[in-house]
């Protein structure tokens, strides 16, 4: 496994870096921000582990601008700041998974597998359809009825798990699970605001909902509309 690391303080970028090579992983470490960003984006690794206080450039924006470059790559983000909002920022930027310091090896090890035990895109459905609504996995594009609609990413990811379950039911606890990682209530209407964006972009010109609420059980997406 090719990994990056992109931590600053060299005491831990060593600390990980022989941590990960002892597995038998090959490392490249990146200083700063702006080789962070630049590695990141062309050298194509398996897995980016992301301190989110880099100099130069933040890695909440450094994980902005791959996502919105089309980088997939799955990213550990570390973070000295560990409350719920922070965690959440980094979540919301594209991360996809986050560990607070101090860690221990044995636990970030971990994640990264985890992270890597995802099947890989090819042998995973590309293109998702329910009613009028098409999902394009790999171009990151939404339509309907052929008119492309423009999402954020969280926005993007709702969607998705409503049209893989499609006319079934989609729970708070899940999206929370499945989009942002969360396996704890965080005590916030997140879900609740990014369905009310995400159903705003959706029926913009359209007279029918597509997403049905479900009062106190969660949402469906309709399979007729």
């Amino acid at each position: 496994m090719r990994v990056l690391i992109c931590e600053d303080d060299a005491e831990t970028g060593g600390f990980v870096e022989r941590g990960l090579g002892e597995l038998g992983h090959v490392v490249t470490r990146a200083a700063d921000g702006e080789e962070a960003l630049r590695l990141g984006a062309v050298e194509g690794f398996d897995a980016i582990v992301l301190d989110r206080m880099l100099p130069r450039i933040d890695g909440i924006e450094i994980l902005r601008r791959w996502r919105a470059a089309g980088v997939k790559t799955p990213v550990l983000m570390l973070t000295a700041l560990g409350g719920i909002a922070d965690r959440v920022a980094g979540l919301e930027a594209g991360a996809d998974d986050y560990l607070v310091k101090p860690f221990a090896f044995a636990e970030l090890a971990a994640r990264l597998a985890a992270l890597l035990r995802r099947p890989p895109i090819s042998d995973t459905p590309t293109r998702l359809d329910a009613g009028s609504i098409s999902l394009d996995l790999l171009r990151r594009e939404v339509r309907r009825d052929g008119r492309e609609i423009h999402l954020q990413p969280r926005e993007f990811a709702l969607l998705e798990q409503l049209v893989r379950h499609a006319g079934k039911v989609v729970t708070r606890t899940m999206f929370l699970e499945s989009v942002w990682g969360f396996h704890f209530d965080p005590q916030t209407n997140i879900v609740e605001s990014h369905l009310s964006r995400l159903r705003s972009k959706l029926n913009d010109g359209f007279a029918i909902d597509p997403i049905e609420t479900l009062r106190g059980i969660g949402y469906r997406m309709r399979v007729d509309a």
